[in-house]
């Protein structure tokens, strides 16, 4: 078996956030955590089944549309749990498109009054948004549809909470609630050699049990083995320039070499970018948000490498 520096998985890994929380053994964890963040929004979740994570739409681009996690409790309500490693320009926008998902499948029943069933769009993000650095001690974002005058919620069956986990810097000695706890799980959990005497809660060793690498078999080591060189070069990424002149870091450097592509031809540049983002590793649908290219034209340029 492939030798690992830590004893626990990273769970900002797609496969040591899959492994805590998406597998039918370990759903406890996940339901402890979504009763931990929304418990004064929805008291006590009693149960929860994971749904399938894509969505067979109508169209390529529906197809294309992967949840990390999707699951519904006991009274139908939807939640769409995303682990978000890396900044992406229009994040937000995808999380509002997830959200469509869920209450479209709604309107299928033969006997739809319109009535739904809240959706809940949980990012749990390992950046910060540009627009929140200058409040560092804000890390997590509960939004509803609001009027703007009154601030009262318009429509409260439509929750986004985006939890800016690099904000969260409390240490173990800081660690006030459950909540607290469980944050403080997800972002230190690879950093750790035990579990903390704060933590010694059934939840938690089972979390940590579930998470130590040397339980692995080899197949699921090499699983994570992969996850976490992709999650690896996916971050080094953004702390490296990009070649011919992309001197800002990683998203500012797509965004030069499109303004780039502007002066010398738009679609030149934009499929130069596109070219970049293909030889570093990043999915198709990553590729398509970040240039806004289609599909079809990058796997084109993929058969054309």
């Amino acid at each position: 078996m492939t030798e690992f520096a830590d004893r626990y998985i990273n769970p900002f890994t797609d496969y040591g956030f899959k492994k805590l929380f998406g597998e039918e053994p370990n759903k406890d964890l996940l339901l402890d955590f979504l009763n931990e963040l929304l418990k004064e929004e929805q008291g006590q979740i009693v149960s929860l089944t994971y749904l399938k994570n894509e969505h067979l739409g109508t169209t390529e681009l529906d197809r294309k549309a992967i949840f990390d996690l999707y699951c519904e409790n006991e009274k139908g309500e939807k939640f769409i749990v995303e682990l978000q490693k890396t900044k992406q320009k229009f994040f937000k926008d995808r999380t509002l498109y997830y959200s469509t998902f869920p209450i479209r499948e709604q309107a299928k029943h033969a006997e739809w009054m319109y009535e739904l069933k809240a959706v809940y769009t949980i990012a749990i993000l390992d950046f910060v948004f540009d627009e929140d650095k200058n409040d560092p001690d804000k890390f997590r974002y509960d939004v509803k549809l609001s009027d703007i005058e009154t601030k009262k919620v318009f429509y409260d069956k439509l929750t986004f909470i985006y939890l800016e986990l690099p904000k969260f810097n409390k240490t173990i000695d800081q660690l006030e609630t459950r909540f607290d706890k469980w944050l403080y799980v997800i972002r230190n959990m690879n950093r750790l050699d035990r579990v903390p005497d704060k933590l010694r809660e059934r939840i938690f060793e089972k979390l940590f049990e579930t998470a130590e690498i040397a339980k692995f078999t080899p197949d699921q080591a090499r699983s994570y083995e992969d996850s976490l060189k992709y999650y690896r070069d996916l971050k080094a990424s953004f702390d490296t320039k990009f070649e011919e002149g992309f001197e800002d870091g990683f998203e500012e450097g797509i965004q030069k070499g499109i303004e780039k592509g502007i002066e010398k031809g738009i679609e030149k540049g934009i499929e130069k970018v596109a070219i970049i983002l293909i030889k570093k590793g990043l999915s198709t649908i990553e590729i398509s948000e970040l240039t806004g290219l289609t599909i079809n034209q990058i796997e084109e340029l993929k058969d054309n490498l």
